[in-house]
Protein backbone atom coordinates (compact mmCIF):
# COMPACT_ATOMS: atom_id res chain seq x y z
CA UNK A 1 0.00 0.00 0.00
CA UNK A 2 1.43 3.36 -1.03
CA UNK A 3 1.89 6.25 1.37
CA UNK A 4 -0.66 8.37 -0.49
CA UNK A 5 -3.21 5.58 -0.34
CA UNK A 6 -2.62 5.19 3.39
CA UNK A 7 -3.12 8.93 3.91
CA UNK A 8 -6.35 8.80 1.90
CA UNK A 9 -7.68 6.06 4.17
CA UNK A 10 -6.87 8.11 7.28
CA UNK A 11 -8.47 11.30 5.98
CA UNK A 12 -10.31 13.29 7.21
CA UNK A 13 -9.68 11.89 10.71
CA UNK A 14 -5.96 12.65 10.34
CA UNK A 15 -6.79 16.36 10.59
CA UNK A 16 -7.67 15.83 14.25
CA UNK A 17 -4.37 14.13 15.10
CA UNK A 18 -2.22 17.30 15.60
CA UNK A 19 -4.63 18.37 18.36
CA UNK A 20 -5.41 14.98 19.85
CA UNK A 21 -1.86 13.59 20.06
CA UNK A 22 -0.37 16.36 22.27
CA UNK A 23 -3.53 16.44 24.39
CA UNK A 24 -3.31 12.71 25.16
CA UNK A 25 0.47 12.95 25.69
CA UNK A 26 0.04 15.83 28.17
CA UNK A 27 -2.66 13.93 30.06
CA UNK A 28 -0.46 10.83 30.30
CA UNK A 29 2.48 12.90 31.59
CA UNK A 30 0.34 14.50 34.30
CA UNK A 31 -0.70 11.04 35.50
CA UNK A 32 2.94 9.93 35.78
CA UNK A 33 3.82 12.44 38.51
CA UNK A 34 6.93 14.54 39.04
CA UNK A 35 9.35 11.68 39.73
CA UNK A 36 9.12 10.08 36.26
CA UNK A 37 10.90 12.78 34.29
CA UNK A 38 13.00 10.44 32.11
CA UNK A 39 9.84 8.63 31.00
CA UNK A 40 8.12 11.97 30.41
CA UNK A 41 11.04 13.07 28.25
CA UNK A 42 10.73 9.92 26.16
CA UNK A 43 6.98 10.43 25.75
CA UNK A 44 7.52 14.07 24.81
CA UNK A 45 10.05 13.17 22.15
CA UNK A 46 7.86 10.38 20.76
CA UNK A 47 4.75 12.59 20.69
CA UNK A 48 6.67 15.42 19.00
CA UNK A 49 8.15 13.02 16.42
CA UNK A 50 4.65 11.65 15.73
CA UNK A 51 3.47 15.22 15.25
CA UNK A 52 6.15 15.74 12.60
CA UNK A 53 4.99 12.62 10.73
CA UNK A 54 1.35 13.72 10.87
CA UNK A 55 2.26 17.20 9.62
CA UNK A 56 4.23 15.71 6.71
CA UNK A 57 1.21 13.56 5.81
CA UNK A 58 -1.05 16.62 5.82
CA UNK A 59 1.39 18.54 3.63
CA UNK A 60 1.44 15.64 1.17
CA UNK A 61 -2.35 15.59 1.16
CA UNK A 62 -2.62 19.36 0.75
CA UNK A 63 -0.17 19.38 -2.14
CA UNK A 64 -2.35 17.16 -4.27
CA UNK A 65 -4.29 18.92 -7.00
CA UNK A 66 -7.99 19.54 -6.80
CA UNK A 67 -10.02 21.37 -4.21
CA UNK A 68 -11.55 18.27 -2.70
CA UNK A 69 -8.14 16.72 -2.13
CA UNK A 70 -6.14 19.77 -1.13
CA UNK A 71 -8.52 20.91 1.63
CA UNK A 72 -9.18 18.39 4.38
CA UNK A 73 -12.27 19.18 6.50
CA UNK A 74 -13.08 17.38 9.75
CA UNK A 75 -16.14 17.81 12.01
CA UNK A 76 -15.08 16.64 15.49
CA UNK A 77 -18.59 16.86 16.96
CA UNK A 78 -20.28 15.70 13.75
CA UNK A 79 -22.43 18.83 13.74
CA UNK A 80 -23.32 20.45 10.43
CA UNK A 81 -21.52 23.55 9.20
CA UNK A 82 -21.60 26.30 10.45
CA UNK A 83 -22.96 25.25 13.86
CA UNK A 84 -20.31 22.79 14.95
CA UNK A 85 -16.55 22.82 15.42
CA UNK A 86 -14.68 22.56 12.12
CA UNK A 87 -11.00 21.76 11.59
CA UNK A 88 -9.51 22.47 8.16
CA UNK A 89 -6.13 21.40 6.81
CA UNK A 90 -5.29 23.33 3.67
CA UNK A 91 -1.88 24.19 2.26
CA UNK A 92 -1.28 27.09 4.65
CA UNK A 93 -2.31 25.33 7.85
CA UNK A 94 -0.40 22.16 6.87
CA UNK A 95 2.75 24.21 6.20
CA UNK A 96 2.48 25.99 9.56
CA UNK A 97 1.84 22.69 11.33
CA UNK A 98 4.99 21.21 9.83
CA UNK A 99 7.04 24.25 10.82
CA UNK A 100 5.65 24.10 14.38
CA UNK A 101 6.21 20.37 14.79
CA UNK A 102 9.81 20.59 13.55
CA UNK A 103 10.64 23.39 15.99
CA UNK A 104 8.81 21.49 18.72
CA UNK A 105 10.85 18.34 18.12
CA UNK A 106 14.11 20.30 18.07
CA UNK A 107 13.18 22.08 21.30
CA UNK A 108 12.27 18.95 23.24
CA UNK A 109 15.43 17.16 22.09
CA UNK A 110 17.49 20.10 23.32
CA UNK A 111 15.57 20.32 26.60
CA UNK A 112 16.09 16.63 27.34
CA UNK A 113 19.78 17.36 28.01
CA UNK A 114 19.18 19.45 31.12
CA UNK A 115 16.41 22.01 31.02
CA UNK A 116 13.50 19.62 31.54
CA UNK A 117 14.85 19.04 35.07
CA UNK A 118 14.74 22.72 36.02
CA UNK A 119 11.07 22.76 37.07
CA UNK A 120 7.86 20.79 37.30
CA UNK A 121 5.37 20.10 34.53
CA UNK A 122 7.70 21.14 31.71
CA UNK A 123 6.74 18.24 29.45
CA UNK A 124 2.92 18.49 29.75
CA UNK A 125 3.08 22.26 29.29
CA UNK A 126 5.24 21.76 26.21
CA UNK A 127 2.70 19.41 24.65
CA UNK A 128 -0.19 21.72 25.54
CA UNK A 129 1.69 24.52 23.83
CA UNK A 130 1.97 22.40 20.68
CA UNK A 131 -1.71 21.52 20.99
CA UNK A 132 -2.71 25.19 21.19
CA UNK A 133 -0.59 26.11 18.18
CA UNK A 134 -1.89 23.18 16.11
CA UNK A 135 -5.51 23.90 16.99
CA UNK A 136 -5.13 27.59 16.12
CA UNK A 137 -3.70 26.71 12.71
CA UNK A 138 -6.44 24.16 11.99
CA UNK A 139 -9.62 25.72 13.37
CA UNK A 140 -12.13 27.22 10.97
CA UNK A 141 -14.10 29.43 13.37
CA UNK A 142 -13.03 32.51 15.28
CA UNK A 143 -14.31 31.45 18.71
CA UNK A 144 -12.31 28.22 18.74
CA UNK A 145 -9.40 30.25 17.45
CA UNK A 146 -9.75 32.21 20.70
CA UNK A 147 -9.95 28.95 22.70
CA UNK A 148 -6.77 27.56 21.16
CA UNK A 149 -5.08 30.94 21.58
CA UNK A 150 -5.81 30.77 25.30
CA UNK A 151 -4.56 27.18 25.58
CA UNK A 152 -1.35 28.21 23.87
CA UNK A 153 -0.94 31.35 25.98
CA UNK A 154 -1.68 29.58 29.27
CA UNK A 155 0.96 26.96 28.49
CA UNK A 156 3.41 29.64 27.38
CA UNK A 157 3.03 31.44 30.73
CA UNK A 158 4.30 28.36 32.54
CA UNK A 159 7.03 27.68 29.98
CA UNK A 160 8.28 31.26 30.13
CA UNK A 161 8.68 30.98 33.91
CA UNK A 162 10.39 27.59 33.64
CA UNK A 163 13.76 27.68 35.36
CA UNK A 164 12.62 30.44 37.76
CA UNK A 165 14.72 33.54 38.44
CA UNK A 166 13.71 37.19 38.82
CA UNK A 167 14.37 38.17 35.15
CA UNK A 168 11.96 35.46 33.96
CA UNK A 169 9.34 36.42 36.53
CA UNK A 170 9.54 40.12 35.59
CA UNK A 171 9.40 39.42 31.85
CA UNK A 172 6.66 36.86 32.43
CA UNK A 173 4.42 39.32 34.29
CA UNK A 174 4.81 41.84 31.47
CA UNK A 175 4.07 39.11 28.92
CA UNK A 176 0.97 37.95 30.80
CA UNK A 177 -0.42 41.48 31.22
CA UNK A 178 -0.04 42.33 27.53
CA UNK A 179 -1.60 39.07 26.37
CA UNK A 180 -4.53 39.35 28.78
CA UNK A 181 -5.28 42.74 27.25
CA UNK A 182 -5.03 41.22 23.78
CA UNK A 183 -7.38 38.39 24.79
CA UNK A 184 -9.98 40.93 25.94
CA UNK A 185 -9.78 42.70 22.60
CA UNK A 186 -10.03 39.31 20.89
CA UNK A 187 -13.36 38.57 22.59
CA UNK A 188 -14.72 42.04 21.84
CA UNK A 189 -13.82 41.70 18.17
CA UNK A 190 -15.38 38.23 17.95
CA UNK A 191 -18.58 39.49 19.59
CA UNK A 192 -18.90 42.38 17.13
CA UNK A 193 -18.30 40.17 14.11
CA UNK A 194 -20.85 37.64 15.37
CA UNK A 195 -23.38 40.40 15.94
CA UNK A 196 -22.94 41.68 12.39
CA UNK A 197 -22.70 38.41 10.47
CA UNK A 198 -24.63 36.01 12.73
CA UNK A 199 -21.95 33.33 12.49
CA UNK A 200 -18.56 32.38 13.92
CA UNK A 201 -17.46 30.09 11.10
CA UNK A 202 -14.83 31.85 8.97
CA UNK A 203 -16.06 30.42 5.66
CA UNK A 204 -19.68 31.20 6.49
CA UNK A 205 -18.63 34.67 7.60
CA UNK A 206 -16.91 35.20 4.25
CA UNK A 207 -20.19 34.26 2.52
CA UNK A 208 -22.14 36.72 4.66
CA UNK A 209 -19.83 39.74 4.29
CA UNK A 210 -20.86 40.79 0.73
CA UNK A 211 -24.53 40.92 1.72
CA UNK A 212 -24.06 43.06 4.83
CA UNK A 213 -26.02 46.29 4.74
CA UNK A 214 -24.11 49.51 4.25
CA UNK A 215 -25.31 50.76 7.63
CA UNK A 216 -23.65 47.76 9.34
CA UNK A 217 -20.45 47.76 7.32
CA UNK A 218 -18.77 50.28 9.59
CA UNK A 219 -19.45 47.99 12.54
CA UNK A 220 -17.98 45.08 10.56
CA UNK A 221 -14.82 47.06 9.92
CA UNK A 222 -14.62 48.09 13.58
CA UNK A 223 -14.89 44.47 14.74
CA UNK A 224 -12.25 43.37 12.26
CA UNK A 225 -9.93 46.20 13.36
CA UNK A 226 -10.29 45.31 17.05
CA UNK A 227 -9.64 41.67 16.26
CA UNK A 228 -6.61 42.66 14.18
CA UNK A 229 -5.11 44.53 17.16
CA UNK A 230 -5.19 41.31 19.18
CA UNK A 231 -3.44 39.48 16.35
CA UNK A 232 -0.90 42.27 15.91
CA UNK A 233 0.04 42.00 19.58
CA UNK A 234 0.78 38.31 19.07
CA UNK A 235 2.62 39.08 15.84
CA UNK A 236 4.85 41.53 17.74
CA UNK A 237 3.92 44.42 15.48
CA UNK A 238 5.02 47.91 16.43
CA UNK A 239 4.02 49.51 18.81
CA UNK A 240 2.69 46.39 20.54
CA UNK A 241 6.01 44.53 20.73
CA UNK A 242 7.82 46.03 23.73
CA UNK A 243 7.17 42.79 25.64
CA UNK A 244 8.90 40.45 23.21
CA UNK A 245 12.69 41.11 23.55
CA UNK A 246 12.73 40.68 27.33
CA UNK A 247 10.34 37.72 27.30
CA UNK A 248 12.08 35.73 24.58
CA UNK A 249 15.60 36.56 25.80
CA UNK A 250 14.81 35.49 29.38
CA UNK A 251 13.11 32.19 28.43
CA UNK A 252 15.20 29.03 28.48
CA UNK A 253 16.62 28.09 25.09
CA UNK A 254 14.17 25.31 24.02
CA UNK A 255 11.18 27.44 25.03
CA UNK A 256 12.49 30.48 23.17
CA UNK A 257 13.04 28.32 20.07
CA UNK A 258 9.40 27.19 20.17
CA UNK A 259 8.28 30.77 20.79
CA UNK A 260 9.84 31.69 17.44
CA UNK A 261 6.76 30.28 15.73
CA UNK A 262 4.29 32.04 18.07
CA UNK A 263 4.74 35.40 16.38
CA UNK A 264 3.93 33.67 13.09
CA UNK A 265 0.58 32.61 14.56
CA UNK A 266 -0.45 36.26 14.75
CA UNK A 267 0.60 36.78 11.14
CA UNK A 268 -1.25 33.59 10.15
CA UNK A 269 -4.48 34.74 11.80
CA UNK A 270 -4.33 38.12 10.05
CA UNK A 271 -3.59 36.52 6.69
CA UNK A 272 -6.35 33.92 7.06
CA UNK A 273 -9.15 36.27 8.11
CA UNK A 274 -8.05 39.15 5.91
CA UNK A 275 -8.05 37.10 2.72
CA UNK A 276 -11.37 35.46 3.62
CA UNK A 277 -13.34 38.53 4.70
CA UNK A 278 -11.76 41.23 2.54
CA UNK A 279 -10.57 39.75 -0.75
CA UNK A 280 -10.01 41.90 -3.80
CA UNK A 281 -13.55 41.25 -5.07
CA UNK A 282 -15.24 42.31 -1.79
CA UNK A 283 -16.40 45.64 -3.18
CA UNK A 284 -15.98 48.60 -0.83
CA UNK A 285 -14.49 46.29 1.80
CA UNK A 286 -11.79 44.96 -0.55
CA UNK A 287 -8.40 44.77 1.16
CA UNK A 288 -9.76 46.66 4.16
CA UNK A 289 -6.96 47.97 6.38
CA UNK A 290 -4.26 47.16 3.84
CA UNK A 291 -2.48 50.54 4.03
CA UNK A 292 -2.49 50.44 7.84
CA UNK A 293 -1.14 46.89 7.84
CA UNK A 294 1.54 47.93 5.35
CA UNK A 295 2.60 50.86 7.50
CA UNK A 296 2.71 48.82 10.70
CA UNK A 297 4.68 46.09 8.95
CA UNK A 298 7.31 48.52 7.72
CA UNK A 299 7.53 50.22 11.12
CA UNK A 300 7.92 46.81 12.75
CA UNK A 301 10.65 45.89 10.30
CA UNK A 302 12.48 49.15 10.96
CA UNK A 303 12.09 48.82 14.74
CA UNK A 304 13.43 45.28 14.65
CA UNK A 305 16.45 46.26 12.58
CA UNK A 306 17.28 49.11 14.96
CA UNK A 307 17.04 46.67 17.85
CA UNK A 308 19.34 44.16 16.16
CA UNK A 309 22.05 46.75 15.57
CA UNK A 310 21.63 48.37 19.00
CA UNK A 311 21.72 45.41 21.40
CA UNK A 312 24.79 43.47 22.48
CA UNK A 313 23.17 40.47 24.15
CA UNK A 314 22.77 37.57 21.71
CA UNK A 315 19.43 36.51 23.19
CA UNK A 316 17.91 39.95 22.65
CA UNK A 317 19.43 40.07 19.17
CA UNK A 318 17.65 36.82 18.32
CA UNK A 319 14.40 38.27 19.72
CA UNK A 320 14.74 41.36 17.53
CA UNK A 321 15.41 39.08 14.55
CA UNK A 322 12.01 37.51 15.25
CA UNK A 323 10.49 41.01 15.13
CA UNK A 324 12.25 41.71 11.81
CA UNK A 325 10.83 38.49 10.38
CA UNK A 326 7.32 39.35 11.57
CA UNK A 327 7.52 42.89 10.19
CA UNK A 328 8.72 41.64 6.81
CA UNK A 329 5.79 39.23 6.59
CA UNK A 330 3.19 41.83 7.62
CA UNK A 331 4.50 44.34 5.09
CA UNK A 332 4.65 41.78 2.27
CA UNK A 333 1.16 40.31 2.70
CA UNK A 334 -0.38 43.78 2.92
CA UNK A 335 0.18 44.29 -0.83
CA UNK A 336 -2.47 41.67 -1.56
CA UNK A 337 -0.48 40.17 -4.44
CA UNK A 338 -0.27 36.35 -4.61
CA UNK A 339 3.29 36.40 -5.94
CA UNK A 340 4.45 38.61 -3.07
CA UNK A 341 2.60 36.49 -0.52
CA UNK A 342 4.19 33.32 -1.93
CA UNK A 343 7.68 34.74 -1.51
CA UNK A 344 6.78 35.90 2.00
CA UNK A 345 5.64 32.40 2.97
CA UNK A 346 8.94 30.95 1.75
CA UNK A 347 10.80 33.60 3.72
CA UNK A 348 8.71 32.77 6.79
CA UNK A 349 9.89 29.16 6.75
CA UNK A 350 13.58 30.00 6.50
CA UNK A 351 13.57 32.89 8.98
CA UNK A 352 11.56 30.98 11.59
CA UNK A 353 13.91 27.99 11.46
CA UNK A 354 16.93 30.31 11.66
CA UNK A 355 15.55 32.24 14.66
CA UNK A 356 14.76 28.96 16.44
CA UNK A 357 18.26 27.63 15.79
CA UNK A 358 19.79 30.92 16.93
CA UNK A 359 17.95 30.79 20.26
CA UNK A 360 19.39 27.32 20.85
CA UNK A 361 22.85 28.51 19.84
CA UNK A 362 22.76 31.49 22.18
CA UNK A 363 22.91 29.33 25.29
CA UNK A 364 25.75 27.20 23.95
CA UNK A 365 27.72 30.30 22.95
CA UNK A 366 27.13 31.89 26.35
CA UNK A 367 28.22 28.66 28.00
CA UNK A 368 31.41 28.68 25.94
CA UNK A 369 32.16 32.22 27.13
CA UNK A 370 31.51 31.15 30.72
CA UNK A 371 34.02 28.33 30.25
CA UNK A 372 36.53 30.92 29.08
CA UNK A 373 36.03 32.92 32.25
CA UNK A 374 36.03 29.85 34.53
CA UNK A 375 37.89 27.13 32.62
CA UNK A 376 37.33 23.50 33.44
CA UNK A 377 40.26 21.25 32.57
CA UNK A 378 40.19 17.60 31.77
CA UNK A 379 41.99 16.67 34.93
CA UNK A 380 39.40 18.50 37.07
CA UNK A 381 36.31 17.07 35.40
CA UNK A 382 34.37 13.95 36.18
CA UNK A 383 35.41 11.34 33.62
CA UNK A 384 31.86 9.96 33.63
CA UNK A 385 30.33 13.34 32.86
CA UNK A 386 28.06 12.92 29.81
CA UNK A 387 28.82 16.48 28.79
CA UNK A 388 31.87 15.31 26.87
CA UNK A 389 30.21 14.87 23.50
CA UNK A 390 33.47 15.55 21.70
CA UNK A 391 36.72 13.62 22.27
CA UNK A 392 38.38 14.40 25.58
CA UNK A 393 41.67 15.21 23.93
CA UNK A 394 40.05 18.26 22.39
CA UNK A 395 39.74 19.84 25.81
CA UNK A 396 42.70 21.82 27.18
CA UNK A 397 44.94 20.40 29.89
CA UNK A 398 47.37 22.29 32.08
CA UNK A 399 50.99 22.23 31.03
CA UNK A 400 50.33 19.69 28.28
CA UNK A 401 48.98 21.56 25.26
CA UNK A 402 52.31 23.29 24.53
CA UNK A 403 54.60 23.37 21.51
CA UNK A 404 58.40 23.12 21.54
CA UNK A 405 58.67 26.75 22.61
CA UNK A 406 56.27 26.19 25.52
CA UNK A 407 53.60 28.27 23.78
CA UNK A 408 49.94 27.28 24.01
CA UNK A 409 48.52 25.67 20.90
CA UNK A 410 44.96 26.64 21.73
CA UNK A 411 43.59 29.01 19.10
CA UNK A 412 45.87 27.78 16.33
CA UNK A 413 43.52 24.98 15.36
CA UNK A 414 39.75 25.15 15.55
CA UNK A 415 38.36 22.54 17.95
CA UNK A 416 35.31 20.60 16.90
CA UNK A 417 32.98 22.31 19.38
CA UNK A 418 33.97 25.84 18.36
CA UNK A 419 33.86 24.90 14.69
CA UNK A 420 30.30 23.66 15.07
CA UNK A 421 29.17 26.75 16.97
CA UNK A 422 30.87 29.09 14.51
CA UNK A 423 29.49 27.43 11.38
CA UNK A 424 26.00 27.22 12.86
CA UNK A 425 26.13 30.90 13.78
CA UNK A 426 27.23 31.81 10.24
CA UNK A 427 24.32 29.88 8.70
CA UNK A 428 21.82 31.61 11.00
CA UNK A 429 23.39 35.02 10.37
CA UNK A 430 23.35 34.62 6.59
CA UNK A 431 19.72 33.46 6.63
CA UNK A 432 18.47 36.26 8.86
CA UNK A 433 20.46 38.93 7.02
CA UNK A 434 19.11 37.70 3.68
CA UNK A 435 22.50 36.98 2.16
CA UNK A 436 23.16 34.34 -0.49
CA UNK A 437 22.94 31.45 -0.73
CA UNK A 438 20.59 30.98 2.24
CA UNK A 439 16.79 30.76 2.29
CA UNK A 440 16.38 34.32 3.56
CA UNK A 441 18.03 35.63 0.40
CA UNK A 442 15.83 33.51 -1.87
CA UNK A 443 12.66 34.63 -0.09
CA UNK A 444 13.56 38.32 -0.23
CA UNK A 445 14.53 38.08 -3.91
CA UNK A 446 11.16 36.50 -4.75
CA UNK A 447 9.29 39.17 -2.78
CA UNK A 448 11.22 42.04 -4.36
CA UNK A 449 10.92 40.57 -7.86
CA UNK A 450 7.16 40.41 -7.48
CA UNK A 451 7.00 43.96 -6.10
CA UNK A 452 9.13 45.40 -8.90
CA UNK A 453 7.16 43.49 -11.56
CA UNK A 454 3.54 43.87 -10.39
CA UNK A 455 2.14 42.95 -13.81
CA UNK A 456 4.53 40.02 -14.29
CA UNK A 457 7.89 39.72 -16.02
CA UNK A 458 7.97 41.35 -19.44
CA UNK A 459 4.96 43.58 -18.73
CA UNK A 460 5.17 47.29 -18.04
CA UNK A 461 3.43 48.57 -14.95
CA UNK A 462 4.10 51.43 -12.52
CA UNK A 463 5.87 50.51 -9.30
CA UNK A 464 4.24 51.90 -6.19
CA UNK A 465 6.03 54.09 -3.68
CA UNK A 466 5.32 51.50 -1.00
CA UNK A 467 7.19 48.87 -3.02
CA UNK A 468 10.24 51.11 -3.29
CA UNK A 469 10.06 51.83 0.43
CA UNK A 470 9.91 48.14 1.31
CA UNK A 471 12.82 47.51 -1.05
CA UNK A 472 14.88 50.14 0.75
CA UNK A 473 13.97 48.73 4.16
CA UNK A 474 14.86 45.16 3.18
CA UNK A 475 18.21 46.15 1.69
CA UNK A 476 19.10 48.46 4.58
CA UNK A 477 17.87 45.96 7.13
CA UNK A 478 19.96 43.21 5.57
CA UNK A 479 23.06 45.42 5.64
CA UNK A 480 22.58 46.42 9.28
CA UNK A 481 21.80 42.85 10.32
CA UNK A 482 25.01 41.72 8.62
CA UNK A 483 26.99 44.34 10.54
CA UNK A 484 25.36 43.37 13.84
CA UNK A 485 25.89 39.64 13.29
CA UNK A 486 29.50 40.18 12.22
CA UNK A 487 30.16 42.23 15.33
CA UNK A 488 28.58 39.58 17.53
CA UNK A 489 30.55 36.84 15.78
CA UNK A 490 33.85 38.62 16.33
CA UNK A 491 33.01 39.17 19.98
CA UNK A 492 31.99 35.55 20.56
CA UNK A 493 34.35 33.57 18.34
CA UNK A 494 37.52 35.62 18.00
CA UNK A 495 39.31 33.36 20.44
CA UNK A 496 42.08 34.75 22.61
CA UNK A 497 45.17 32.67 23.22
CA UNK A 498 44.56 30.05 25.84
CA UNK A 499 40.80 29.88 25.35
CA UNK A 500 39.44 26.54 26.61
CA UNK A 501 37.15 24.37 24.54
CA UNK A 502 33.45 24.34 25.52
CA UNK A 503 31.82 21.05 26.32
CA UNK A 504 28.78 20.21 24.21
CA UNK A 505 26.37 17.33 24.43
CA UNK A 506 25.34 15.48 21.31
CA UNK A 507 21.69 15.81 22.34
CA UNK A 508 22.14 19.62 22.33
CA UNK A 509 23.94 19.85 19.02
CA UNK A 510 21.63 17.40 17.22
CA UNK A 511 18.50 19.63 17.14
CA UNK A 512 20.55 22.62 15.99
CA UNK A 513 22.03 20.51 13.22
CA UNK A 514 18.51 19.37 12.30
CA UNK A 515 17.25 22.94 11.94
CA UNK A 516 20.31 23.96 9.91
CA UNK A 517 19.80 20.93 7.67
CA UNK A 518 16.21 22.02 7.07
CA UNK A 519 17.40 25.51 6.11
CA UNK A 520 19.77 23.93 3.62
CA UNK A 521 16.94 21.73 2.33
CA UNK A 522 14.83 24.84 1.70
CA UNK A 523 17.60 26.15 -0.54
CA UNK A 524 18.26 22.82 -2.26
CA UNK A 525 14.56 22.28 -2.96
CA UNK A 526 13.76 25.96 -3.44
CA UNK A 527 11.85 25.38 -6.67
CA UNK A 528 9.51 22.77 -5.16
CA UNK A 529 9.00 24.75 -1.95
CA UNK A 530 8.29 27.95 -3.91
CA UNK A 531 5.73 26.13 -6.06
CA UNK A 532 4.00 25.00 -2.88
CA UNK A 533 4.18 28.51 -1.39
CA UNK A 534 2.84 30.13 -4.56
CA UNK A 535 -0.02 27.63 -4.76
CA UNK A 536 -0.77 28.42 -1.12
CA UNK A 537 -0.79 32.15 -1.85
CA UNK A 538 -3.11 31.75 -4.85
CA UNK A 539 -5.52 29.73 -2.72
CA UNK A 540 -5.48 32.39 -0.02
CA UNK A 541 -6.18 35.29 -2.36
CA UNK A 542 -8.89 33.29 -4.16
CA UNK A 543 -10.56 31.52 -1.21
CA UNK A 544 -13.43 29.96 -3.16
CA UNK A 545 -12.01 26.44 -2.83
CA UNK A 546 -11.55 26.89 0.92
CA UNK A 547 -15.06 28.29 1.38
CA UNK A 548 -16.64 25.67 -0.86
CA UNK A 549 -14.88 22.77 0.86
CA UNK A 550 -15.90 23.94 4.33
CA UNK A 551 -19.49 24.74 3.45
CA UNK A 552 -19.88 21.44 1.58
CA UNK A 553 -18.78 19.35 4.56
CA UNK A 554 -21.54 17.08 5.88
CA UNK A 555 -21.82 15.12 9.12
CA UNK A 556 -21.25 11.40 8.91
CA UNK A 557 -24.51 9.43 8.94
CA UNK A 558 -25.43 7.62 12.12
CA UNK A 559 -24.83 3.84 11.97
CA UNK A 560 -28.42 3.41 13.13
CA UNK A 561 -29.94 5.67 10.47
CA UNK A 562 -32.06 4.26 7.66
CA UNK A 563 -31.80 5.42 4.07
CA UNK A 564 -34.63 7.96 4.49
CA UNK A 565 -33.30 9.52 7.65
CA UNK A 566 -35.38 7.41 10.02
CA UNK A 567 -34.03 5.27 12.82
CA UNK A 568 -33.93 1.53 13.18
CA UNK A 569 -35.60 0.11 16.22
Amino acid sequence: MSVVHAIDRLMPHLVMAPVLLPLLAAAAMLLLGDTRRPLKAVLNVLASAAGVLVAIALVVQAQRSGAAQSVGVYLPGNWPVPYGIVLVADRLSAMMLLLTSLLGLAGVLYASARWHKAGVHFHPLYQLQLMGLAGAFLTADVFNLFVFFEIMLTASYGLLLHGSGWPRVRAGMHYIAINLMASSLFLIGVAILYGVTGTLNMADMAVMVPSIADDDRGLLHAGAAILAVAFLVKAAAWPFNAWLPAAYASAVAPVAALFAVMTKLGVYAILRLWTLLFPQDAGISALFGGPVLMGLGMLTLGFGVIGVIAVQHLGRMAAFCAIVSSGTLLAAISFGQPAVTGGALYYAMGSTLAVGALFLLVELIDRARDVEEQPVYVGEADPDDEAFAFPVDLAPTREVNLDDDQQALIGRAIPAAMAFLGLAFIVCALTLAGLPPMAGFVGKVVVLSALLNPAGFGAQAPISLAAWLLLALLVTGGLLTTIAMSRAGVRCFWAPQGRPVPRLRIIETLPIGLLLLLIGLLVWQADAVLRYANATARGLHDPRDYIGSVMAARPLPSPHATGEGGLRR
